[in-house]
């Protein structure tokens, strides 16, 4: 009968599969590069938005939609100039595909009032409810 000796797999040293860990280290990283990339996009477009001493840090959820308007009435999606029929479209292709659809209106101080009216006639029509503004702090 053979002996069975308890101890005999302590004296081996414990192995640990690398593959898997190199591989979640990868994709952790690829994550946030893409996440990094998606968040300059938007603030590469020459925008200064108007100030508020109540503004805070919010948290960008991924799917949010940033409309930049510029002070020249001009609306950008994803660095894509888009008219008032194209965004009209695409909002409502975005309010199909994902209800409750998040919307920040990112607007240059100083825009005239009914470009961001349009915005959010074209966000009423599209039945998009969760709109929001982009602001910054004051600087005192």
């Amino acid at each position: 009968m053979a002996k069975l000796d308890p101890f005999e797999q302590f004296k081996q040293p414990p192995v640990f599969p690398m593959a898997p860990l190199i591989d979640i280290v990868f994709l952790t990283l690829v994550f946030f590069m893409t996440l990094s990339v998606f968040s300059q996009l938007e603030s590469e477009i020459n925008i200064s938005v108007p100030k508020s001493s109540q503004a805070r840090e919010m948290v960008r959820s991924p799917g949010e939609v940033i409309i930049n308007v510029t002070k020249e009435g001009e609306y950008y999606v994803n660095q894509q100039l888009l008219t008032t029929r194209g965004l009209e479209e695409m909002l409502g292709k975005v309010s199909v595909l994902f209800p409750d659809q998040p919307v920040i209106i990112r607007a240059d101080e100083k825009t005239y009032h009914q470009y961001i009216i349009n915005v959010l006639d074209i966000c009423a029509r599209a039945n998009i409810w969760d709109v929001s503004f982009s602001t910054s702090n004051e600087v005192k």
